[in-house]
């Protein structure tokens, strides 16, 4: 059997989310003997469809001729950290699409989703031992879709730490005034995001603004998951399920 991989991320006008997904794809190469192939493909501000990204890589890594022992495998992995409508629905959709389109000879399997990984909560446990706070808060994007913020409630209790969404309630500001009424004088900010890209540049901003207004607060900031061989061995496994 023929195998590739293929990342996928929402994809941004910013530079450095894309150069940051060519150096976890590398990452995950380490993970594979030579003849597999990983790459990386977006959902949003590419020049192609996704579904057309994927037939283009598809055929990139298995030719235009059929196998005729072995069958080609694509599997897509969506590196998205909430299930919400982009992962239940729209890539999904492009997915069986490209699966049209590339015909028999080769299986498109949608792999699950990022943020769906067990031990993804490792990776930001590491973060909370290596700052010194009073509270965390855990900062995610949020989604419109119903429910799909649970897996972020259900990580942040167990992590300690309280939710605030940079798309929706409660605010990274509500939340800070939250824990300042309760007392609180250190606290630290996890970032649920993969990279660094405008929306992080964002945070970082009003953050600054927080510590005007809250003077007396020590504010610290933890970096997005970044490209990492921790966070790249994740992926492989989701790619073996």
């Amino acid at each position: 059997m023929s195998s590739a991989y293929l990342l996928l991320s929402h994809g941004s006008r910013d530079r450095r989310p894309e150069i940051a997904m060519q150096q976890l794809a590398r990452l995950v190469c380490q993970q594979l003997s030579s003849e597999h192939l990983v790459g990386i493909a977006a959902l949003e501000m590419s020049p192609q469809p996704l579904h057309e990204q994927i037939q283009q890589f598809a055929k990139n890594a298995f030719g235009d001729c059929p196998q005729s022992q072995n069958e080609n495998r694509l599997k897509i992995v969506p590196l998205f950290l909430l299930p919400g409508v982009h992962v239940m629905t729209d890539i999904p959709a492009e997915v069986a699409l490209a699966q049209q389109a590339t015909g028999q000879d080769t299986i498109v399997e949608l792999q699950p989703y990022l943020g769906s990984h067990p031990n993804l909560e490792k990776l930001l446990a590491k973060q909370i031992a290596a700052i010194k706070a009073e509270a965390w808060i855990l900062l995610a994007h949020g989604s419109r879709r119903p429910g799909s913020q649970k897996t972020v409630e259900a990580m942040a209790a167990s992590l300690g730490a309280v939710t605030a969404y940079w798309a929706g309630p409660p605010s990274l500001e509500s939340r800070v005034k939250e824990l300042v009424t309760a007392g609180y004088r250190e606290i630290a900010i996890l970032q649920y995001f993969l990279f660094a890209g405008g929306i992080t540049d964002a945070i970082a901003t009003s953050i600054e603004d927080l510590k005007l207004q809250f003077s007396a607060v020590n504010f610290q900031l933890a970096e997005p998951l970044g490209a990492s061989a921790e966070l790249a061995e994740l992926i492989w496994d989701l790619t073996q399920r």
